[in-house]
């Protein structure tokens, strides 16, 4: 049997392979994992979320074009103009006049102030008096001073119940290029609002906008990023604190945070000139790298499914080099028969067995009569597979439970459990006469054999040396006798 140090050292040496390939394939899938994380992280900073600001930063702007272009042309039409000119005569033609800008170009507003009078015209009729200092009408003064021919604002509509509205004013010019007023038509926010919701549900990611401040003006119909709805600060949601505590409110860019709950987020910011606003885009990492993970642990799973496998065909290949060491250590090389040290462990077992139980055990030694003059004459090869082939005779005439051992050279042990002298007796014989009987044969040259077998039964006090020294006695009887014979030898 393998001692316990080298039992330790292969389950160690097992154990150090086993571990160095767990490392190798997790080091492998992880270095994996994050190369694709960091790749797909940086196609959404990079990439997806700037290109979904443009496109949503287009689309605004193409919403825009339409009235920005029915704005100049009612800052040039020449009957605004020659009727401001001419005194603001009758001003039911200037409503009517806005009234069929509305319905024709389907705005959801039209207006003219005029500078002279400072009245704010609309299609409904005379609105109400600009007046200095109030902040309703500080578009007004701004527009009067700007150097650029028109501004878009985001304000509340007092013709249409205050309803938040992009207007679109436009600096109007009599033929000297003195300004004499402004005009412009105003824009739903419900198609902007329309717009969002689209591309969020498309891209299932957050539009929304705020102002330089961080005050949400414009979000899709469910709210903005983590609940929040127009009107809000950013600062006003947890989700953000992290992100604001290390930026301008809105710092424009792409940027990633995490949310209260630990998920990434991505958010790319972009400042609309027109408007003075922020686009904000932020996107959820989970969904993008969800495929990622799944390959890693689908990589993990392959490996571990690997590395068993591997530790099943080491283990197997340890216990066959094991299994083999063990049986050059207790067999015989030559017949496969347990050796002298083998049988020294069976037999002092079957001797304590027998004396406990007062059950008969009987020695046989027999030995293989002029060997010597077999192998001088036929050569050592012959006298292998000679002993080879009575090894198999042995093994044919005796039970199970009965044990057999090659002595050495041409010698060999029975130890016949629970037989009784007369039992034992016709064993012996039967193994002399097939013996005698048997052709043995090597290179197809027929060999002729007899065996000698001295016979001793366990008695009262009996070592395991004394039963043997008793049956080599009755084999030195039967080589005496002239070989090819059983002799017994009882306890003196």
């Amino acid at each position: 049997m393998p001692s316990r140090s080298a039992l330790f050292s292969q389950r160690s040496l097992i154990l150090t392979l086993l571990l160095l390939l767990a490392c190798g394939f997790l080091a492998t899938s992880l270095l994996g994992y994050f190369a694709s994380r960091s790749a797909i992280r940086d196609g959404i900073v990079n990439t997806e979320l700037p290109l979904t600001s443009d496109t949503v930063y287009s689309e605004i702007q193409k919403d825009l074009i339409r009235p920005v272009l029915i704005s100049s042309m009612m800052a040039q039409d020449t009957f605004l103009r020659d009727w401001v000119l001419a005194g603001e005569q009758d001003a039911e033609r200037i409503t009517r006049y806005l009234g069929e800008v509305m319905g024709n170009q389907d705005t959801c507003t039209a207006f003219f102030v005029s500078e002279r009078t400072l009245t704010y015209y609309q299609a409904k009729g005379v609105l109400k008096q600009i007046r200095p200092g109030t902040w309703r009408d500080a578009w007004y003064y701004r527009l009067r001073e700007l150097n650029e021919p028109y501004e878009i604002n985001v304000d509340l509509d007092m013709a249409n119940q205050d309803k938040l509205t992009v207007f679109i004013n436009y600096r109007v010019l009599d033929y000297q290029g003195q300004f004499i007023g402004a005009a412009g038509v105003g824009l739903s926010v419900e198609s902007v609002v329309k717009l969002i919701d689209d591309y969020q549900r498309r891209y299932q990611r957050s539009v929304f906008f705020t102002d330089a401040s961080g005050k949400v003006l414009l979000t899709g119909s469910e709210g903005a990023a983590h609940g929040l709805r127009v009107g809000q600060q950013l600062a006003e949601s947890r989700e953000f604190e992290q992100l604001l505590a290390r930026m301008p409110i809105p710092g424009t860019g792409s940027h990633d945070y995490l949310d209260s709950e630990g998920h990434s987020h991505f958010l790319n910011v972009r400042q609309i000139p027109e408007l003075d606003w922020y686009l904000l885009v932020d996107k959820r990492e989970t969904g993008a790298l969800e495929r990622v993970r799944q390959s890693l642990y689908l990589n993990l799973a392959i490996c571990a499914m690997i590395t068993l496998v591997v530790l099943s065909l080491l283990h197997a290949m340890v216990k066959r080099h094991q299994d083999s060491i063990e049986a050059l250590a207790t067999l015989d090389s030559l017949t496969g028969l347990p050796n002298r040290r083998s049988f020294d462990l069976l037999a002092g077992q079957a001797l304590q067995e027998a004396q406990r139980d007062s059950t008969p055990l009987v020695a046989l030694l027999i030995d293989l009569d002029h060997f010597k003059v077999l192998n001088d004459t036929h050569g050592h090869l012959a006298g292998d597979e000679v002993l080879r082939q009575f090894a198999n005779v042995l093994q044919g005439s005796l039970r199970q439970s009965d044990i057999l051992c090659r002595w050495g050279g041409e010698e060999f042990i029975v130890l016949l459990r629970e037989a009784d002298g007369r039992q034992a007796f016709d064993v012996a014989e039967k193994i002399r006469r097939r013996t005698e009987q048997l052709t043995f044969s090597y290179n197809d040259q027929p060999l002729r054999l007899t065996t000698s077998i001295g016979l001793s039964s366990l008695q009262r006090d009996d070592t395991l040396h004394t039963l043997l020294t008793r049956a080599d006695h009755a084999l030195y009887r039967a080589k005496q006798g002239g070989r090819n014979r059983v002799c017994c030898e009882t306890a003196s």
